[in-house]
């Protein structure tokens, strides 16, 4: 909603001269999007874009003008930056794994810079799924009367004690080449003036688990273009570490997404479309 109103107000000039404050919540905000929203407002408005989840909201908070100065490191492969953790809350950077997590320790928490899965205690953090135990166990850990939520997302802190948003964690990518993360790989390619947005699939090619970018263009663009663009996005990805290895991009007509937020973009949907035309 709030792309659409930006694009909008960019196409018409429009201007919400009495609009003080934006808070935009359930899906990652890219610095482009603010960037237009913020043509729109009074000086002296801010936007928030607060990270959480259901089970513990808020975690963090950033305003949208820390959001552009660190817009360049999101362009660079750098993930989106959600903020400090608010003071009630404490977040830690656990190893990414896919199972069950009984305990934290020095064994299986990461260093700032690393990244990993996030998970926090504070006091909006709930304490079980409703007659559902096995789904409370996999997504809580005991830690004496504590009890921390799994995110489910992954993450990690910058030095000045800013947590980074990298992706989901079932929708991070693993090969041969590595791990690759989407909010890591899609906020470079999302650079480029004629994509709306891109989505990190993983698909197998020649045997290869193997990363796929999906993209949707914006309106109009003609199909004609489609080549010439897909140079120019490989030309961006060999520029950054998080992408050089990536080489195969699918034109996707309109991405699909969750029917709550209208924003979340299901990649697993579009990594078995993507398998289909492999």
């Amino acid at each position: 909603m709030v792309d659409r109103l930006a694009r909008y107000g960019e196409q018409h000039g429009t201007k919400l001269r009495t609009l003080k404050r934006v808070i935009s919540a359930g899906a990652p905000v890219s610095p482009d999007v603010v960037a237009r929203l913020y043509r729109m407002l009074p000086e002296d408005a801010k936007i928030y874009t607060p990270y959480g989840a259901t089970e513990c909201l808020p975690v963090c908070a950033i305003e949208g003008r820390e959001i552009l100065d660190v817009a360049e490191r999101t362009r660079e492969g750098a993930g989106i930056c959600v903020g400090k953790p608010l003071a009630a809350n404490r977040v830690r950077i656990l190893r990414a794994s896919d199972a069950t997590v009984s305990t934290i320790s020095t064994q299986n928490e990461v260093q700032p810079g690393q990244i990993g899965e996030i998970v926090v205690l504070g006091p909006t953090t709930t304490l079980s799924y409703f007659r559902r135990p096995e789904a409370t166990r996999k997504a809580k850990i005991v830690e004496g009367d504590k009890l921390w939520h799994r995110m489910g997302d992954l993450g990690y802190f910058d030095n000045q004690g800013r947590l980074w948003y990298v992706g989901r964690s079932v929708h991070r990518i693993e090969t041969g080449n590595g791990v690759f993360y989407p909010e890591q790989v899609e906020g470079v390619f999302n650079q480029h003036p004629k994509v709306k947005r891109t989505a990190l699939v993983g698909v197998q090619i020649n045997g290869f688990r193997t990363p796929a970018i999906c993209v949707e263009l914006i309106p109009h663009v003609p199909k004609q273009q489609w080549a010439r663009i897909k140079d120019e996005l490989r030309a961006i990805g060999a520029r950054f570490a998080v992408t050089s290895p990536i080489r195969h991009f699918y034109p996707h007509p309109g991405f699909p997404v969750d029917i709550r937020h209208n924003a979340k973009i299901d990649r697993v949907k579009l990594g078995e479309w993507v398998a289909k035309r492999v």
